[in-house]
């Protein structure tokens, strides 16, 4: 698998660089300083996972996620980012963003977030998981288009903020087995296997906002 390092820090470019060359299942490592030295330097590579930071300067991690996709759907956009950067996470999630990673993560969570994008899945740091839920907000009017129903929606709302099914039954006053079906719906209809892509869904479809 081929690897790009998207970030302005050299330093923090080539810690990382080190410490991921030794891994068998990565082939080779790029480094690009900003959005647009990555976007000259993308190759043909049918397969390749770009660790990008978002506050770039010059061309922002967003904009630069976007036109890579644009001409490489398939590769994978794993996106660096410090606390303070929530106002971020839905652009990058609209632009295509598979997972999220504190620039402070432990190695081997580095290492867990590359294998589960790798592998088709999202992957957030727990840290990070835990900010959107706390802030994500319920719009006022749904999609229009959605495959979810209303209550479905209602129900998703309240797994993206970290409720239980027994206290999601409870706050809509029916039973933890319709929740428990409803449940199983939405992870079907989303093509979800856990909270986190029902998340990555949830915003990328505009039914939240964060």
């Amino acid at each position: 698998m081929t690897l790009y390092i998207v970030d302005d820090h050299q330093l923090f470019r080539e810690g990382l660089k080190f410490l991921l060359s030794g891994w068998d299942f990565i082939s080779e490592i790029h480094e690009a300083e900003s959005g647009e030295a990555f976007l000259n330097m993308m190759d043909k590579t049918e397969q390749a996972i770009v660790l990008m930071d978002i506050e770039l300067s010059g061309i922002n991690g967003i904009e630069t996620t976007e036109k890579c996709l644009q001409q490489h759907p398939e590769w994978k956009i794993i996106a660096l980012s410090m606390y303070g950067n929530e106002n971020y996470y839905s652009g990058m999630i609209d632009a295509g963003a598979s997972g999220f990673l504190l620039k402070n993560s432990k190695l081997e969570d580095v290492k867990k977030a590359i294998s589960e994008v790798a592998d088709g899945n999202n992957y957030f740091s727990p840290e990070i998981l835990s900010g959107i839920i706390q802030n994500i907000n319920k719009k006022k009017n749904g999609p229009k288009n959605s495959e979810l129903t209303e209550r479905e929606i209602e129900v998703l709302f309240n797994i993206c903020k970290g409720l239980s099914n027994q206290e999601i039954a409870e706050t809509l006053n029916v039973s933890k087995r319709t929740i428990d079906k409803h449940r199983e719906n939405i992870l079907l209809k989303t093509d979800s296997s856990n909270t986190a892509q029902m998340v990555v869904y949830a915003i990328k479809n505009k039914i939240f906002e964060v």
